[in-house]
């Protein structure tokens, strides 16, 4: 790896380690209400405090650069009470003190730019509905030079060993760097990126031995269709249940197959975000496994925040990828 890109990586970890243990820390301290944004997903304290905390960390670490974030302050300052931007203050504070609203605003909205040829996409909470039950989630962070994803990072507070839901254990940073591999380190030690430990997808190719990973919100997918494709293939394991992109980092460590995101009938026109699948797909094909779309297209992150030239997203162990693609076009 050259100098330019461990110096990217390390500031990476350390962005998202720091945003991680805050919410977290946020999650055991307080269980929020949702700030409704303009399409009713909930968006809570803790997103919002987690991409002010990673867009400063890479302001102040690497200067100026194109950052894609979820996020913008628009609703906190229609706030008449302010009550939500206090407590996002006051948590930000505890990592950076003396920071006041108007920084915090301005680093979150510093998220609100356009892909650039080279930028940053964050999502920094991503499964909050995970993350409001007290489950699953990740704060996501992934780089992109030319339309290729170069680094990608997931803290998984919830995760031990990287693959393994634990609510009370160390946690995961799993990371990858395009040619170099994918690793986790424990989120709540000392990074050290000596002590990092490579992790690989799955070898299984019967489909009877294999486990597919599906999200607990079902807004986004068809529910019905998938269960009739995997009964087509012959799957019989039950599905693994988790929100976010923390099943990126399962299927990366060897504990499912694959993951399968098809069109809801009631949103056909859907089309996924960048920062929703940046930092999985590298972490993921660095760990050998593969992901496509539907039609086994590439994802396409050129062309602005959404994968505007992608329908949907298939994700596996690299083995059962080209199987399951014929199933999927001979079921349209």
């Amino acid at each position: 790896m050259n100098q330019i890109m461990e110096r990217k990586l390390t500031v990476a970890l350390d962005a998202v380690k720091t945003a991680s243990q805050l919410v977290k820390r946020i999650q055991n301290e307080i269980v929020l209400n949702a700030i409704d944004k303009e399409d009713h997903s909930p968006v809570t304290v803790a997103d919002f405090a987690s991409q002010a905390v990673i867009s400063h960390i890479l302001q102040e670490s690497l200067g100026e650069l194109c950052l894609v974030g979820e996020e913008n302050s628009v609703n906190l300052k229609r706030d008449p009470e302010k009550t939500a931007l206090t407590q996002i203050t006051q948590y930000v504070n505890s990592v950076f003190p003396d920071t006041n609203a108007d920084t915090v605003c301005d680093w979150i909205d510093y998220g609100n730019a356009d892909p650039a040829n080279t930028y940053w996409t964050v999502d920094p909470i991503d499964g909050t509905k995970g993350f409001l039950r007290g489950d699953q989630y990740a704060v996501a962070l992934a780089y992109v030079e030319e339309g290729q994803v170069k680094i990608g990072v997931l803290g998984c507070p919830n995760l031990s060993n990287a693959a393994t839901p634990d609510k009370t254990g160390q946690g995961s940073l799993v990371f990858a760097v395009r040619n170099e591999g994918c690793y986790f380190l424990p989120l709540d030690l000392p990074m050290d990126l000596d002590q990092k430990k490579q992790i690989y997808v799955s070898s299984n190719e019967s489909f009877k031995e294999c486990s597919l990973l599906r999200s607990f919100e079902t807004g986004h997918t068809d529910a019905d269709k998938i269960n009739q494709i995997a009964a087509n293939l012959g799957m019989t394991n039950d599905p693994i249940r988790m929100d976010s992109q923390a099943k990126y980092a399962l299927l990366a460590g060897g504990k499912g197959e694959i993951i399968l995101r098809l069109l809801s009938p009631k949103r056909p026109d859907y089309k996924e975000k960048i920062w929703d699948q940046a930092a999985g797909a590298i972490i993921l094909e660095e760990a050998g496994g593969k992901i496509t779309d539907l039609n086994g297209t590439p994802l396409d992150f050129t062309q602005g925040r959404t994968l505007v030239k992608n329908t949907g997203v298939l994700a596996t162990n690299g083995l059962v990828h080209d199987k399951i693609v014929k199933a999927l076009i001979s079921s349209n």
